[in-house]
């Protein structure tokens, strides 16, 4: 190999194995839960992205108990608020383990420690031969300091692994945070790599929506191969390979539309418009918003009367007129306590709270509320939030159908409509990133071995 051909074998993105044969699966796992194990042991730092519901609570426990087998030494999986009990249950009623615990504060005795991510500055690398991140996608929406003490922790543990339903595909960044955060290659060489400023170009319009990037036609088959090197990662069983969907056919997702009239006008330039019309940009929809605050609470607490139900908010102030006027409701706020909200949750999870008020972004991942199979959503143009906040009730072990009451004005309209359109772009992106990421892939070379034929004159 010349130093050409050396320097072109340094620029590529390959990845090594720091994992080991998988010594122990669960009895009870599934098939493709099993191969999950075993892809994720063999790695030793792989991201797993399976869809909610799919069981990664399970798979994390067993990497864990794989790692304490192969090494003898302390796992940490860090949380978002009140996951952590459901590991301590899945680990009794699965017949995992018995030597995990939560702690608050920094203190263990047992070899699986779970903690919130929030509670991570009580803790020390040192103590630690692997780290597991529950819902890692979790991790954009903490401030700059949490997020660079969370990386720069588990950039000191030997052992890796992200978990989290499957990205979003309207933000590939998340899978360059994800790498990084592996030992990867990081988030800003990816996007010069792969990726192409998306500046309202002509090529750019059918591109991931909303995004300031997109990824370079000729860069695609290139980037899945690379995210292939350490991830899996499936909406489904069949993602993975020859296992069966037939257990995870879900009951029926009813998404129903509740309109409510604005008979306030725009106020422009602090002139108010003649007439009514949908709202365009933001500072429009913002009017919107606090302009129907009123009528769209009211029509929220006739939607939920009587069920067991989640209001998902965005605005402190329709917290608090819901919370007024429902008492049968718990509001979750961000002045309480991290101990306060755990406990809310956890109590709502056991059914011991009727209706729960909470935002997308503080309690939408990682919690499994199959009890409940209602709610009431104040939509935004966030699709991953949405997602995740149906993904609590519609998921594997629910038994009913599940209805979604959408709570809008008619001015805004166009809110629910992309929305719609993000959700349709996002199950065709989630088919092209699934079906290529788990492909097999192989690096083909051209050998240059054709003579060489030099002018006469040389």
């Amino acid at each position: 190999m010349n130093d050409y051909q050396k320097f072109l074998e340094s620029k590529r993105h390959l990845l090594g194995s720091f994992g080991f044969k998988a010594n122990y699966v669960p009895g009870v796992a599934f098939d493709f839960q099993k191969y999950a194990i075993e892809s994720a042991i063999a790695k030793g730092r792989q991201a797993v992205f399976l869809d909610t519901g799919l069981g990664k609570t399970l798979v994390q426990l067993s990497i864990a108990r794989n790692i304490i087998q192969h090494t003898n030494k302390k796992v940490l999986i860090l949380t978002p608020l009140a996951v952590g009990f459901q590991f301590i249950k899945e680990a009794e009623v699965r017949g995992i383990t018995d030597d995990i615990e939560i702690s608050k504060d920094g203190k263990h005795t047992k070899k699986i420690v779970i903690c919130n991510y929030e509670r991570l500055h009580y803790f020390n690398d040192k103590d630690f031969e692997c780290v597991i991140l529950d819902e890692s996608s979790i991790l954009k929406n903490f401030d700059g300091k949490i997020k660079d003490n969370i990386t720069s922790f588990i950039k000191k543990i030997p052992y890796r692994f992200l978990s989290t339903a499957t990205p979003s595909p309207n933000d590939f960044i998340e899978l360059g945070t994800s790498s990084e955060a592996l030992g990867y290659m990081g988030y800003m060489d990816m996007l010069g790599k792969f990726f192409k400023a998306n500046n309202n170009a002509v090529d750019s319009s059918n591109r991931n929506i909303g995004e300031k990037f997109y990824l370079k036609p000729h860069a695609e088959k290139d980037f899945f191969a690379w995210v292939n090197q350490w991830s899996i990662m499936a909406k489904m069983p069949s993602d993975l390979g020859n296992f069966s969907d037939e257990r995870y056919r879900l009951p029926e997702l009813i998404i129903n539309k509740s309109v409510v009239n604005n008979d306030s006008n725009f106020i422009i330039d602090n002139q108010f418009e003649m007439f009514n019309r949908p709202a365009k940009g933001f500072n429009e929809i913002r009017q919107e918003v606090k302009q129907t605050i009123n009528s769209r609470c009211d029509r929220a607490l006739e939607l939920a009367k009587g069920k067991t139900s989640v209001y998902w908010v965005n605005r402190n102030e329709e917290s608090k007129i819901l919370r007024e006027n429902d008492s049968e409701a718990v509001e979750i706020i961000g002045s309480q306590s991290i101990d306060q909200k755990e406990e809310i949750l956890k109590a709502f999870a056991e059914g011991n709270i009727k209706r729960l008020i909470t935002k997308a972004k503080m309690t939408g991942m990682g919690l499994n509320w199959q009890h409940c199979n209602h709610s009431v959503f104040f939509p935004t143009y966030s699709y991953e939030q949405y997602y995740q906040a149906i993904r609590r009730f519609w998921r594997f072990g629910q038994k009913e159908n599940v209805t979604i009451d959408m709570v809008i004005s008619d001015g805004q309209t166009r809110v629910l409509e992309a929305l719609e359109q993000k959700t349709q772009k996002a199950i065709e992106l989630h088919k092209n990133l699934t079906q290529n990421v788990n492909r097999s892939f192989e690096h083909k070379t051209k050998q240059f071995n054709k003579e060489i034929i030099k002018p006469k004159f040389i």
